[in-house]
């Protein structure tokens, strides 16, 4: 048995890959696992794993890294996994005195666009180099990587290519999904976004093509499933605007579901949708959302990112698009109304590709053996 501690500062303690995928299954091989949160206040165990969280992400730097600090030493961890640069830096300390491995598992895009994205041109590429070096700071600590996806290897397999890694995408386990695959109903479609209603996330690229689809086919029952909501208020004001804009009638917004109530919260859904805009950051992030779609027997929309390209053949369940162009994507929902066996066929085959190549227990060995193996 071997003592294994998470730190990570923006993700939950009960965030779904750290918790309910990565420590449940150290755990269920006999592991001790403790997960560290600067996000949020939790003392105590949740399913026999350990919870130390703090709401201090609004600290100072020098007092996160004391938080981790005082972790690792009261803990006496034999592998750390970190989720973000800071973990692995106020790890340090620990892994010079006791010699143990810090895996950093790199599921961000790292500098990401919003860290930046209020400062004016000149200090915000002072910044990016700043964050930038900070990652490769922590990639020189790091023993050995893991990559949420092929896209975010770069710079550090690049910088540090004697490191060993491994690819660990972000696969549902079967027990999180619930599988529910649609008849197309004639003269009907219900149509669902998940996630942040906001501008970069695509919610106004769905309400146009939305828009676009009932001037098209104007005798069309069009239901609208949103689940989620806006972060910042220049999000919520968008997204006010979106709604007073186009008064859609048959529309539910729901408030995000709980990790494990999320595949059922959109069970009545048809198509699930995440057009979020085309920039250098989105296309190396790969919608994770995808997967449970796949899971649950959902045929999907999505922007043509390089990052989903990479890793799925879409084609066998959905349409990559350009979110933009809201034309061309009602007329794919219109050829699932038009032609209900492709429709069919996708739904299947969605479901098929999750059992066979996108669920948790693909992977699960490899992510075991490389934490203790690497």
């Amino acid at each position: 048995m071997a003592k294994i501690l998470f730190l990570t500062t923006a993700h939950r303690y009960d965030d779904d890959r750290i918790f309910y995928h990565q420590a449940k299954a150290l755990k269920d091989q006999g592991d001790q696992v403790k997960i560290c949160s600067l996000s949020s206040e939790f003392r105590g165990f949740i399913d026999g794993i350990e919870i130390e969280s703090y709401s201090v992400l609004d600290k100072s730097t020098e007092e996160k890294t004391r938080v981790f600090e005082r972790v690792c030493d009261s803990f006496q961890p034999e592998y750390i996994i970190c989720s973000e640069p800071l973990a692995v830096i106020a790890a340090r300390k620990f892994k010079k005195k006791k010699k143990i491995s810090i895996i950093y598992d790199i599921t961000e895009w790292y500098p990401s666009m919003r860290m930046v994205e209020s400062f004016s041109f000149p200090l915000k590429v002072f910044h990016v180099v700043k964050f930038f070096l900070i990652q490769l700071f922590a990639g020189w600590i790091s023993s050995h990587y893991i990559f949420g996806e092929e896209t975010k290897k770069f710079p550090l397999a690049y910088f540090f290519p004697f490191k060993k890694s491994i690819i660990l995408p972000y696969y549902p386990d079967d027990i999180y999904v619930h599988k529910q695959i649609n008849t197309l109903v004639p003269d009907k479609i219900n149509l669902c976004y998940t996630g942040q209603f906001s501008e970069e996330k695509g919610v106004g690229n769905f309400f146009a093509v939305i828009d676009n689809l009932r001037k098209k086919k104007p005798d069309l029952n069009i239901v609208i499933l949103l689940i989620g909501g806006s972060k910042k208020e220049k999000d919520k004001k968008y997204f006010s605007g979106l709604l007073e804009k186009y008064k859609f009638e048959n529309i539910e917004i729901r408030n995000n579901a709980s990790f494990e109530g999320f595949t059922k919260s959109y069970a009545d859904a048809d198509i699930c949708f995440d057009l979020r805009t085309m920039n250098y950051e989105n296309h190396h992030c790969l919608p994770i959302k995808i997967f449970y779609y796949s899971a649950s027997g959902k045929p999907v929309i999505y922007t043509n990112l390089k990052a989903t390209r990479q890793h799925m053949d879409v084609s066998k369940f959905g349409f990559l698009v350009d979110p933009e162009n809201y034309e061309a994507i009602a007329d794919n929902i219109l050829q699932y109304i038009n032609n209900p066996e492709l429709y069919a066929k996708h739904a299947q085959n969605a479901r098929r590709e999750y059992e066979k190549h996108f669920n948790w227990n693909v992977i699960k060995s490899s992510f075991l053996n490389f934490i203790k193996n690497p």
